[in-house]
């Protein structure tokens, strides 16, 4: 068997992978790097998490920007997009003002 043909596959596969996981990083900070707010549907009266077909045209519940759910309710967030801000890996919400 020859060793060196044995050799060169080993380093092609070895490169194929480091390729592949250069690329997976970058798809990550690509995907990351969002400056749109996480959002959900929620209640403005109750602050009672809703399904997102509740935003919908016609439906009863407004989109909350960033914070988060908890016990079925909305936190730490705001009903106004404007005032939450999102700044991609590790970036961080505005939690100070609060939706209404």
């Amino acid at each position: 068997m020859d060793t060196s043909n044995t050799t060169r596959r080993r380093m092609r596969s070895g490169a194929v992978a480091l390729g592949g996981m250069g690329l997976l990083a970058a798809t990550l900070v690509a995907c990351g790097s969002n400056d749109e707010p996480d959002k959900r549907c929620a209640s403005r009266t109750t602050l009672n998490h809703l399904n997102s077909k509740d935003c919908k045209s016609g439906g009863t519940g407004s989109y909350y920007y960033g914070g988060y759910v908890s016990a079925g309710k909305v936190a730490g967030g705001s009903f106004d997009k404007s005032a939450v801000t999102r700044g991609g890996i590790g970036g961080h919400s505005n939690s100070g003002s609060s939706g209404g």
